[in-house]
């Protein structure tokens, strides 16, 4: 499998072509809603063209070995939700839609508050099969870039940072 590095810059490129889509597309948040830990730094890259604030959602689908577990589950949620997202427009964000399980947990949960819109953000959208699916009520889906099903290494785990955008300025492909 192929590996694909990213470095900030081009994750804040990518987060910023996001947010031109979602200003010309006339969909407005009122809220941004990051998925943790992935979706925390888009989000924050975010919000600094969209302006609105951040809540977080974290959500575990993976165990401690990076194997996916039979269904996500919740490891932490907005306090007060239901106030705060009730009748609101929300942006939900991640970093990449693999098996679009995860979006499509927090997609169903994020209905049940009934806000005015939601519609989905991500730097990366993986074209393939994909195990989960958008329930009705998603308005939007904003994607960075589209890709293969490569392994995406970003910048935020990286143990050499260095290293890291030496991969990344090498055009990010390395082949496993």
């Amino acid at each position: 499998m192929e590996k694909r590095y990213y470095s900030y810059q081009m994750i804040h490129r990518l987060a910023q072509s996001i947010a031109g889509n979602v200003k010309k597309s006339g969909f407005e948040p009122d809220v941004i809603v990051a998925i943790g830990s992935g979706g925390f730094i888009p989000a924050r890259i975010l919000r600094t063209y969209l302006k609105k604030p951040i809540l977080a959602v974290g959500i575990a689908y993976y165990d401690i070995d990076d194997r996916p577990m039979d269904y996500p589950r919740k490891v932490q949620w907005i306090e007060e939700a239901e106030k705060q997202l009730s009748g609101k427009r929300i942006l939900l964000v991640d970093e990449v839609d693999d098996s679009r399980v995860t979006l499509e947990y927090c997609t169903t949960e994020l209905l049940t508050y009934r806000p005015a819109a939601l519609a989905v953000a991500v730097l990366h959208n993986k074209q393939k099969e994909k195990r989960g699916a958008f329930p009705q009520g998603v308005s939007h889906v904003f994607v960075g870039e589209e890709l293969g099903d490569v392994w995406i290494v970003y910048p935020w785990d990286a143990l050499d940072i260095d290293a890291h955008d030496a991969h990344a300025e090498q055009g990010g492909n390395i082949a496993l």
